[in-house]
């Protein structure tokens, strides 16, 4: 089961805090938990809950009627909504609820729904990464369980791996060859391994190295491969206190390449100073336009 402070349920459904403490006590739409301390805690009944309520109540249903509602009634017009909106905040919604079921064939479902209605690129940019960046903090904080997290991982990695296997054989000899790999200890590679795909299908010749990957062995790498450049995101690793000495090690490492850099880790970081061969893209939207500029050349 999982507990939930209320600025997680802000976070997942888009609903303020300060609203959902309202529905709460005007509509006994929760009863939550409460802490020794007298902190709320919620559910996850409790926060599938708020996610319908949350989205009848973004196209235009009154919260006074949805609070009439049984939960089996909700429950219905969810399944109707999802089966033909597929906008973002919908299918973020129902990764969501799969998640917290851990309904392992309904997640797939979801994907595999998503990628044959918008097509592969439009299904991860406008509904997987949007459900990622919505769990993100709370994945990196622990709320979200380890087996949730696995799940929902695996699940969409296959997707991005079947995907590569497609444009695989297309790969363009008149193309820059870029080297991907993440630092030792890094494990959260789907961002990684989807920019491989991205790079792949618009024919680029890649090396994607992927998790954990020692500096030492990442040096032999770039001296064989000879890369033009380098990706790689910084999510939980390094420490902070060894981040600038490995941007350090990486600006020798790619010494003859140029490296872009993304992730949680650099965004949080107070102070960094990058070397001339380094990059960083704070964004999906940076990204976006830096591989636009790339794909142009």
């Amino acid at each position: 089961m999982g507990s939930y402070h209320i600025r997680d349920l802000e976070s997942l459904s888009g609903i303020k805090a300060h609203t959902i403490r309202i529905w709460e006590q005007r509509y006994g739409l929760f009863r939550p938990q409460r802490t020794q301390t007298n902190i709320r805690r919620y559910s996850d009944s409790d926060l599938k809950h708020l996610l319908n309520i949350a989205l009848l109540n973004q196209r235009g249903h009154r919260i006074s009627r949805l609070a009439g509602l049984s939960r089996a009634e909700l429950e219905e017009e969810i399944r109707q909504l999802i089966s033909s909106d597929f906008s973002s905040t919908a299918q973020v919604h129902a990764l969501t609820r799969a998640m917290v079921d851990m309904d392992e064939a309904e997640f797939d479902r979801l994907l595999n729904v998503n990628i044959a209605q918008l097509g592969f690129e439009p299904a991860m940019e406008n509904t997987v990464f949007p459900f990622l960046d919505s769990i993100g903090v709370m994945w990196l904080s622990g709320t979200i369980n380890v087996a949730q997290e696995h799940m929902i991982s695996n699940l969409i990695r296959q997707k991005i791996i079947v995907a590569i296997d497609r444009v695989r054989s297309h790969i363009g000899a008149h193309r820059d060859r870029v080297l991907l790999f993440l630092p030792e200890e890094e494990l959260h590679e789907l961002g990684l391994l989807y920019l491989d795909y991205k790079l792949r299908s618009r024919q680029f010749q890649t090396l994607y190295l992927g998790q954990n990957v020692p500096l030492a062995d990442l040096k032999e790498a770039v001296d064989v491969f000879r890369p033009a450049f380098g990706f790689s995101i910084l999510t939980s690793r390094p420490t902070e206190r060894r981040l600038q000495h490995y941007l350090n090690q990486l600006a020798e490492v790619f010494a003859s390449a140029r490296l872009y850099l993304g992730g949680y880790k650099l965004m949080r970081a107070r102070q960094i100073e990058l070397a001339e061969n380094q990059r960083i893209f704070r964004s999906r939207e940076e990204l976006k336009h830096l591989l636009n500029q790339l794909f142009a050349t």
